[in-house]
């Protein structure tokens, strides 16, 4: 029954007089004893006295009070279970939606370098092949390793980008050039997998791919305080990147997993530069690996 509910009001105006009468007769059972039991008088106009309408109106107002009590305890109790259960399916939601992110983006690389790794096959190209392969093999072992959408320190997120660098630097070969530069200090900080990669295959679809001569990733991370810095900026068109608006599979879903990580504490700006090319800047706040 609903607490609260018309069926619950009307049980208990049906229960008060019946508890505050048998509550009552109790009360006048205790001082019925032999000596009492001789004395009919007595008796007689003790259970007067004890059903007498001020008597009987208490008995129901405390009643009434108990019920109250009770009810307020339940509801507390309640009320503590549906938020601690309605935080478990927020949880579990935004794990669902974060899991579903970086599903979407991983396979979105798998399908880009499973293709070039086809077209060089198709050049007769099988040492290049052999070698883009081992480094999406050391890519997808660290990926399946990691059960859950997780914060990894960044040395291990670097380590992707250059497995993935390295996959286009077969395929680009001299017209790929990197100018990589990580402080120290910013090495032991978390941030989430999966985070770079995207960005950098963004930079080399919309920028490099579109170079006729030599293009540049630039790569810029550091420390600031409490802040991660990460900027990286391509040297290509920027026309193609201005179309996307930043919105593309990859710098979308990395917006959304940002925001699941950090709400309002995280800064991301992707636009064409006036000079040319295309900036990826992002602001975190720092945390220290364990």
């Amino acid at each position: 029954m609903t607490p609260f509910s018309p069926r619950f009001a009307i049980a208990h105006l049906f229960a008060a007089p019946l508890a505050a009468y048998v509550h009552l007769i109790l009360l006048w059972s205790l001082g019925y004893t032999v000596v009492a039991a001789q004395r009919a008088s007595v008796l007689e106009a003790d259970w007067h006295r004890l059903i007498e309408l001020n008597r009987f109106g208490t008995e129901i107002l405390i009643y009434g009070f108990i019920v109250g009590v009770i009810g307020a305890i339940q509801y507390h109790i309640r009320s503590q279970r549906d938020a601690i259960h309605s935080s478990e399916l927020q949880r579990q939601l935004a794990s669902a939606q974060l899991q579903a992110l970086q599903m979407q983006m991983e396979p979105h690389f798998l399908f880009n370098t499973l293709n070039a790794i086809t077209t060089l096959v198709e050049l007769g190209r099988q040492h290049e092949a052999a070698q883009m392969l081992t480094h999406l093999n050391n890519i997808l072992r660290t990926t399946l390793a990691r059960t859950t959408p997780q914060k990894v320190p960044l040395s291990q997120e670097l380590e992707i980008v250059e497995d993935y660098l390295a996959i286009e630097r077969v395929r680009f070969a001299d017209r790929l050039q990197l100018d990589i530069r990580i402080e120290q200090g910013a090495l032991s900080g978390l941030v989430p997998s999966f985070l770079l990669q995207p960005i950098v295959e963004n930079a080399i679809r919309h920028g490099i791919a579109h170079c006729e001569d030599q293009g540049v990733i630039e790569t810029v991370i550091r420390r600031d305080g409490a802040s991660l810095h990460m900027r990286i900026r391509d040297t290509g068109p920027g026309a193609p990147a201005l179309k996307q608006d930043g919105n593309g599979i990859g710098l979308k879903n990395t917006r959304e997993r940002l925001h699941h990580f950090y709400q309002d504490r995280f800064e991301m700006t992707a636009a064409p530069m006036e000079a040319g090319g295309f900036e990826v800047a992002i602001s975190i706040p720092y945390e220290a690996c364990a």
